[in-house]
């Protein structure tokens, strides 16, 4: 009998009786250091496990004993696998942290061993990092309870940990500080007056005194490493930072007072040192102490003093990222955020000459001096334009105390820019740092998405038109990178959206802009071309305000005129990049959407664009466009009245039959969201609203067609419909021959998982429907639907087979008889469950461990797949 036949076959915990079994044969193969696993991930899935049941409760060691055996058999192998070493390392930690199991690991002497660094260095295996990482994680993790803590100070294990936090290997490094966070955070006093006169029971005092002697310890190394002697210490410091970064933020008075007081020297000290490479993670350290303070309007002196000193540095570049960071942390106290605000403008104000802060004394000269000298350089001017371009919307969300100028100012900044990029406007600044940023695309690409930001900042009228002049002007560049006319169409469609009077769009400005949408049309380039569409479309959203007299219309029509938008988007349906044709098809949607709702009979344009987009859906490569195609149609049957006009529903009949057939999983599951909304209109007996069985939107795509109007599906109620008694019959026969039936039988066959999913849950909504019990007549039984000789319908046929005797090959079955027979129940089960739900298993995985380390000889020389648990 094998040594670990000690198993005991209980249940504990949920472990399942056939995995239990198993656990001492994997524990066998684990102890066979000598042939590591074929799948090196199995030993932390099986870890994962492990923790997933000492979590539940109950004791895993109790429930099997041949754990420790195999602990017990891996530490006394000097040839012990390290991945397998470091997974006991690990495990002996997970197994430790329930108070009762570690004194049964104590008493059999196995901590002393497992946890022996020096054991370790002597069977050769400590220079290996994943048995470091192991040693340090099987800490952490049985550093649990206060008799853990006990034996971690016993053993003297914080000198070592501590040194480890500046190994060669990141990874290690990182485990360290996470450790030395848990021990400090896990531990920390919840008395106010910290580790001095604390009252209770021994347990508590004896548990503070020894967290007060780790303290000493890790605060006087933080306070040690902190500053760098030398360049080879950087990293030593970066580590100590980010440890210190999350004391900071997590750590409870009285032990953050304590931290901060013990390191802020040395905090203060690697400001003056001034290391560039340090001062985000320094920001970091100075935020979280100052956000975490007991009143951020009146901080603690130290960190006051401390960000005092790193608003003022002398390294231009340090200095803007440290007034970036103070924004992005939301820093509100006013002296501090109204200098960071006012370091940030400065460039953008040297640059474009825009007057944006009042001038200053003696060390705002020296800013000013010193933050040129930077942007003559161009690499370095390129990096700090575009960190305060980033930061601006977060300066005009500012209050206006704390702003030095009005936002229009800021605006005009920005376009000042985006001239002097395009080299059509000429800046008072230094023309060297002016060519710098010419022609960076960039600069470009920031600037315009700080404009875009800006569109939603108060104060900003006065400079629209200017705004969209410089936008046009980007849109008819030659030399626009197509990102950079991207966002140049976004930007005019956000700042178009919040025009308050169209009086400010000037006739001119609507010549330019038809003119140069006309050409981005016809780029050569794809990409262009697609945003060109796009932004016909979203233009189409923006209603612009006229005068009182007048409605409000869409700006595509104000800017534009409806004789210029359709031709470009029905255009774009023949464009060769399918990308291309997909926005146009989105782009219909919005210019066609306000026409559907008030019912407005088509156009013979329109209606030829109705047959062009069937063509597309039936015969595109693409799968982008088709997808495009379905949403249209689905967005048109939503968005018109009752009843629909007779073109639409031919065209779903269509729609339905070509999109359930289709080669693409998101073709037919949109085709199933059509065929959902038809399926509500025939339960409900009218159109109209109740809670959605789930959303239509699930499955979007940047390219397909997602109209801003809200698709909500209806449920059946079972009452009749405003008094008159629901037709199940006429109901169901119109389903059948509109198509919808069958797009759903075959959906629910389909080889795709989503599409089988929606596809039974529809089904299921609509046997509810049918049965006589939810009727009170069994009416709709009389309803028929033919099932096709082959695809769907055989496999139909062949499912229906096993409750009956199959019907004729093409022969028409009973609606009501075949929902019934189908076993929808089950069925949705287990297309609910993942499709790993067998093999994502632990037993899937003890049982590949297993099949890895069998003989060769039962394997027949075949490679062993292991499962993707």
């Amino acid at each position: 009998m094998c040594p670990w036949s000690s198993c005991k076959h209980t249940h504990a915990n949920n472990m399942d009786r056939e995995c239990m079994s198993m656990l001492p044969g994997v524990c066998e193969v684990l102890a066979d250091s000598g042939r590591p696993l074929l799948d090196d991930t199995s030993l932390e899935k099986l870890l994962d496990w492990f923790t997933g049941l000492t979590q539940s409760g109950g004791s895993l060691l109790k429930a099997c004993p041949c754990l420790l055996e195999l602990i017990s058999a891996v530490i006394s192998n000097a040839s012990s696998d390290p991945g397998v070493l470091s997974f006991t390392l690990k495990l002996t930690g997970l197994l430790a942290a329930s108070e009762d199991a570690f004194k049964i690991l104590q008493e059999a002497s196995v901590l002393d061993v497992v946890f022996s660094i020096q054991h370790w260095k002597e069977a050769g295996l400590w220079e290996d990092p994943c048995v470091r990482i192991g040693w340090i994680q099987g800490l952490k993790n049985f550093l649990q309870h206060p008799k853990a803590l006990s034996f971690f100070v016993k053993s003297e294990f914080i000198e070592p940990l501590l040194q480890l936090q500046t190994d060669s290997s990141l990874f290690v490094a990182s485990a360290v500080n996470q450790t030395l966070a848990h021990i400090l955070l896990s531990f920390q006093p919840d008395s106010p007056v910290g580790y001095h006169g604390v009252n209770g029971d021994d347990d508590r005092c004896t548990q503070t005194s020894i967290h007060a002697d780790m303290f000493v310890a890790i605060s006087a190394y933080l306070k040690e490493s902190l500053v760098p002697r030398a360049n080879t210490q950087l990293q030593r410091s970066l580590q100590t930072l980010r440890l210190l970064a999350q004391l900071m933020a997590q750590a409870r008075p009285p032990l953050r007072d304590e931290l901060l007081q013990s390191v802020s020297d040395a905090l203060e000290e690697l400001v003056t040192a001034g290391s560039s490479r340090l001062t985000l993670p320094l920001m970091d350290v100075i935020l979280a102490a100052y956000s975490c303070g007991a009143d951020e309007h009146f901080p603690d002196r130290r960190v006051d003093r401390l960000l005092t000193s790193m608003l003022n540095l002398d390294d231009p570049s340090d200095l803007i990222h440290a007034a970036a960071a103070c924004l992005r942390r939301g820093l509100r106290h006013p002296p501090h955020a109204t200098q960071a605000v006012r370091i940030l403008l400065l460039p953008l104000e040297m640059t474009s000459s825009q007057t944006l802060l009042e001038a200053g004394g003696d060390a705002d000269e020296r800013q000013r001096s010193s933050i040129m000298e930077h942007l003559k350089r161009k690499s370095s001017c390129i990096s700090m334009i575009c960190v305060c371009l980033t930061n601006l919307q977060q300066i005009t969300l500012m209050p206006p105390d704390f702003l030095p100028c009005l936002p229009d100012v800021i605006v005009a900044a920005v376009l000042s820019l985006l001239k002097i990029c395009r080299s059509v406007s000429s800046s008072s600044g230094s023309s060297e740092v002016c060519r710098n940023i010419i022609g960076s695309i960039k600069v470009q690409k920031c600037a315009l998405e700080a404009l875009t930001a800006l569109s939603s900042s108060a104060g900003w009228k006065e400079k629209t038109s200017d705004v969209l002049t410089v936008l046009i002007g980007y849109l008819d560049d030659p030399d626009s990178d197509p990102t950079v006319l991207h966002k140049s169409y976004q930007a005019f469609v956000k700042w178009t959206a919040v025009l308050t009077d169209a009086c400010l769009i000037t006739n001119q400005l609507r010549l330019d802009l038809l003119r140069v949408v006309r050409k981005r049309a016809c780029d050569m380039r794809w990409e262009v071309r697609d945003s060109t569409v796009e932004f016909l479309g979203h233009l189409a959203d923006v209603r612009l305000p006229l005068n009182p007299a007048q409605e409000a219309r869409d700006a595509s029509e104000a800017l534009l005129g409806g004789s210029c938008t359709a031709p470009l988007i029905r255009e774009a349906l023949e464009d060769a990049e399918g990308y291309v044709r997909a926005s146009a098809v989105s782009a219909l949607v919005r210019t066609l959407e306000p026409g559907w709702q008030q019912g407005a009979a088509l156009s013979t344009q329109e209606t030829e664009t109705v047959n062009q987009l069937l063509e597309i859906l039936s015969q595109d490569t693409e799968g982008f466009s088709r997808r495009a195609v379905v949403r249209y149609f689905t967005s048109w049957f939503s968005s018109c009245p009752w009843p629909p006009p007779p073109l639409l529903m031919e065209c779903v009949r269509t729609v339905l039959s070509l999109g359930s057939a289709d080669l693409d999983w998101e073709v037919k599951v949109h085709t199933l969201e059509l065929a959902e909304l038809l399926l509500d209109d025939a339960l409900q007996g009218r159109r109209g609203h109740a809670e959605p069985s789930e959303p239509l939107c699930t499955l979007s795509h940047p390219y397909g067609v997602v109209s801003d109007r809200v698709h909500t599906p209806h449920t059946h109620s079972g009452a009749p419909v405003g008094g008159v008694e629901w037709d199940a019959a006429g109901a169901m026969s119109d389903l059948v021959e509109g198509g919808v039936v069958s797009a759903l039988l075959s959906g629910l066959v389909d080889c795709d998982r989503p599409v089988g999913l929606k596809a039974c849950r529809l089904l299921m909504r609509l046997r509810d429907a049918v049965r006589p019990s939810s009727l009170g007549r069994p009416d709709a039984s009389r309803v028929t639907c033919k099932l096709p000789a082959g695809g769907w319908g055989r496999e139909i046929r062949r499912i229906l087979g096993t409750k009956k005797t199959c019907e004729d090959s093409g022969a028409a079955a009973g609606l009501q008889e075949v929902l019934t027979c189908l076993d929808l129940d089950e069925r949705l089960d287990v297309l609910t469950r993942s499709s790993d739900h067998v093999h994502n298993s632990p037993l899937s995985l003890l049982q590949d461990i297993l099949s890895t380390h069998a003989d060769p000889d039962t394997q027949g020389g075949q490679e062993v797949i292991s499962d993707c648990y």
